[in-house]
């Protein structure tokens, strides 16, 4: 795939990708849009954070393909995709302070050059770090452990970014905070995101596209604004059941757009 001028994230699919845990078989054949936010959302054990390890690599399908930028990566290693990843855990290591923790992004032997040290700088700025950076993560918020890991992101500078509930710890008002930042970033740097969640008043906040999953499968994709009206997908609807996002959804979603 080549890229235009507008758009610095790439496509990604899964080509009638099949994987297992045991006897719970998951079956994925699905397009991400390029440079889209896309929410993936679905019942407990439908395969949300299994399909974005098969597009990281920490998973190996049974079958199939994973293409990234229309390159079959399935024999790549996690390394070697352009791809990056935020964890609800946020993975920081607790002995390395705020500027090292992101610049493993950069250089997993942090053997930084004056051009990492100016990048990290930035990239700490720009999630409301600065002057934090020869801090622990023990001496962070929940919040501002997960900008961290936002930082490491950004100085990587792939065009794949993969959001695992990152924010599902987080109480409401922060977890907007987040959302809300996640969107300004990729604004700025149109990477392709996707991003798992539960809740669906995340994916209305930033999604663009929406890719829901049920037992193992694709079940509906499409617009996000699409799925919260009375004509969205029916198993969605189940889904979500009655709240703010099913009563009146019509109206919800006409003012979002």
């Amino acid at each position: 795939m080549t890229l235009n001028s507008t758009e610095n994230g790439t496509a990604v699919r899964l080509e009638k990708v099949s994987f297992s845990y045991g006897e719970a078989p998951f079956l994925f054949d699905v397009e991400f849009a390029a440079s889209k936010i896309t929410a993936i959302m679905g019942p407990s054990g439908s395969g949300k954070s299994t399909l974005l390890n098969l597009v990281a690599g920490f998973e190996t399908p049974r079958s199939g393909h994973v293409l990234i930028g229309g390159a079959d990566v399935g024999a790549k290693p996690p390394s070697a995709r352009p791809v990056s990843m935020v964890f609800q855990e946020n993975n920081l290591f607790a002995h390395l302070s705020v500027e090292r923790n992101v610049g493993l992004g950069r250089s997993p032997s942090l053997r930084l050059a004056e051009a990492d040290h100016v990048a990290i700088a930035g990239a700490l700025k720009r999630v409301g770090l600065a002057g934090k950076e020869q801090r622990l993560p023990r001496e962070l918020s929940g919040g501002e452990r997960q900008r961290v890991a936002l930082a490491r992101v950004l100085v990587r500078d792939r065009p794949v970014l993969l959001l695992d509930e990152p924010f599902a710890s987080l109480g409401p008002a922060l977890r907007d905070d987040m959302l809300d930042l996640v969107a300004g970033v990729h604004a700025e740097r149109r990477m392709t995101v996707l991003f798992v969640t539960h809740q669906p008043e995340d994916a209305h906040r930033i999604g663009q596209d929406m890719v829901f999953l049920d037992n193992g499968v694709v079940a509906a994709t499409g617009a996000v604004a699409d799925f919260f009206t009375k004509a969205g997908p029916l198993a969605f609807r189940r889904y979500i059941g009655a709240g703010p996002f099913s009563q009146g959804s019509r109206d919800v979603a006409r003012k979002r757009t």
